[in-house]
């Protein structure tokens, strides 16, 4: 279990193998932080996304190039940040994918921001609420959802109508 303040960090190359690497680590992290099932599968899907994105965008074929990423672990909360020196964000009407990833990333996130780096590139930041399961005194906080709703940034959320 970590603490808070705990922090990771590493760089991998922008190729599509670094994408399942870079995704378990976060995933890992966001489990040791304490992220319960479905806060762990949206911290999975949307590392992934984010490092999908930047290795299939932010460099222009051939081009060799990184991806960074880091996650913060403080109080209650996991911080994921995604980034490249690429090209940065940019319309492209010859991009390869869908479109959906940064939508998808949005909805699963509690918190997202999109930054255009100064140096160059982009950075994506992503916070996830990690709720306690237990108040202090050992019992579990009750339940203030009806029936059929969802938490804002939930896996099922995601893919649901608005």
């Amino acid at each position: 279990m970590l603490i808070p303040g705990e922090t990771f960090s590493e760089s991998y190359a922008a190729v599509p193998e670094a994408v399942a690497e870079a995704r378990d680590a976060l995933t890992g992290f966001a489990r040791d932080a304490g992220a319960d099932s479905d806060r762990l599968e949206a911290v999975r899907l949307a590392a992934s996304e984010a490092v999908t994105n930047a290795v299939m965008h932010a460099y222009d074929s051939g081009q060799k190039g990184t991806v960074q990423v880091s996650a913060s672990y403080v109080e209650s909360e996991l911080w994921l940040l995604v980034g490249d020196t690429g090209k940065g964000l940019r319309p492209r009407s010859n991009s390869p994918g869908l479109g959906l990833g940064l939508a998808l990333i949005a909805q699963l996130a509690d918190e997202f921001h999109i930054i255009s780096r100064g140096s160059g590139g982009t950075e994506l930041r992503l916070r996830f609420k990690l709720a306690s399961k237990r108040r202090s005194n050992g019992t579990k906080p009750p339940d203030r959802r009806s029936k059929g709703s969802q938490d804002r940034g939930s896996v099922s959320a995601a893919f649901s109508p608005a």
